[in-house]
């Protein structure tokens, strides 16, 4: 009998996401069971179950999920279940808290894709401006975006000292090298994005981060990224289904909300089905999703 593909999704929060069930049994694992309000210390002791619990063989029809809404907890939950296995025994492990890490990917994918087919420009030539950051999607995504060569400045709302922080902890975990930047006014806004050509934004939902006003003031913008499909907009003047097409006033293209979704979905549900099929165990986080968003983009 063909083992069945099992995944155990654990969250730190009261509830699984939805979301995540959906993906993951659409992408065509046999059982998804959820655990809620696991805490970091905890995820040794249920991998370990996990393992133990079928032949080595078939460990790799085994997976684990992190959830939550915390890029930096997901990630220490990988690394306390990538030091939970005991060879031979093992299981495939994977994160998307919030959906940040698949829909970073997207975003930055789709931004790459048409800075290349659009201005003839690659990560690594531009200077980009995140809103965000402190957030899940905005912190992955300027990883991402870091990492790939391009200049990064994450802009703070509430001033420097959080994206400070979160600047300082990208370099040590990550070598990813940004410049914070105060953005608690819409002066300071203004000004973080003068020299910049490209903006994402990753903001709360239904905040306007910036408007149209100081899009058309940002003289070097060759594209801007939007993944908030809340009234209002993150940025004024790109609508949520916008697939590259021009801002007013400007000679950038915007990226919509609704346009980096389905890609978004892809990528997850491409990440799940590759634990499936994969022979051996996977371990899968947001940098894993940005070379799947990336191809699927192309």
């Amino acid at each position: 009998m063909a083992a069945k593909n099992i995944l155990h999704m654990l969250t730190p929060h009261k509830h699984v996401s939805p979301f995540d069930v959906n993906m993951a049994l659409d992408a065509g694992y046999d059982s998804v069971t959820p655990y809620e309000a696991v805490t970091l210390e905890e995820v040794t002791d249920l991998v370990q179950d996990i393992i133990f619990s079928r032949p080595p063989d078939r460990g790799v029809n085994s997976a684990v999920f992190f959830g939550g809404d915390d890029a930096v907890l997901a990630l220490d939950m990988i690394e306390a279940a990538k030091n939970a296995l005991v060879p031979p025994f093992g299981c495939n492990i994977m994160a998307d808290p919030a959906g940040s890490f698949t829909t970073a990917a997207a975003m930055v994918a789709l931004v790459e894709k048409t800075l290349k087919e659009e201005k003839g420009k690659a990560l690594s030539d531009v200077t980009i401006a995140v809103f965000g950051a402190t957030g899940v999607v905005g912190y992955c995504a300027a990883v991402i975006a870091a990492l790939e060569g391009a200049k990064v400045r994450i802009v703070g709302y509430s001033g420097l000292e959080r994206v400070q922080k979160r600047a300082d902890e990208m370099k040590e975990r990550f070598g990813a090298k940004v410049e914070p930047a105060d953005g608690s006014s819409d002066e300071k806004n203004t000004e973080a994005v003068r020299d910049v050509e490209v903006i994402l934004s990753a903001a709360k939902a239904g905040v306007e981060v910036l408007s149209l006003k100081q899009l058309q003031a940002a003289e070097k913008l060759l594209v801007a990224a939007d993944v908030n499909a809340v009234p209002p907009l993150g940025l004024e003047g790109i609508d949520v289904m916008a697939g590259g097409e021009p801002i007013a006033g400007t000679s950038a293209l915007g990226i919509g909300a609704l346009a980096v979704g389905p890609l978004k979905s892809n990528t997850e549900q491409g990440l799940l089905k590759r634990m499936i099929e994969a022979g051996e165990p996977q371990a899968l986080d947001f940098r894993d999703a940005f070379q799947l968003a990336r191809k699927l983009a192309s």
